[in-house]
């Protein structure tokens, strides 16, 4: 998988696909909370893979491509944090 540079979160891109729609009508709509579908708007939460299967039923999208965004968004992230070197494991394999 070709990593973007600094991927949006899953929530921008959804605020796109509401349009007019409100997130009250959207979340009513997918049988999700209100303030489920506000958290993951604003980005205070990510789509999780029940989430990535309602948001493709709702859009006509597939689920892949909200776990994909989300999996992008969340390995961008995690690249930035500084980690201490780790050498790689030796391993043999017997068959």
């Amino acid at each position: 998988m070709i990593r973007m540079h600094n991927p949006p979160h899953p929530g921008e891109v959804l605020r796109e696909y509401l349009g007019d729609v409100t997130v009250t009508a959207a979340a009513k709509q997918i049988g999700v909370g209100r303030v489920t579908l506000q958290r993951i708007v604003t980005g205070a939460s990510g789509v999780s893979p029940d989430m990535a299967y309602r948001l493709g039923a709702a859009f006509g999208t597939s689920p892949e491509l909200w776990a994909g965004m989300q999996l992008q968004y969340d390995l961008y992230q995690a690249s930035k944090i500084s980690r201490p070197k780790i050498e790689r494991l030796s391993v043999t394999t017997s068959m």
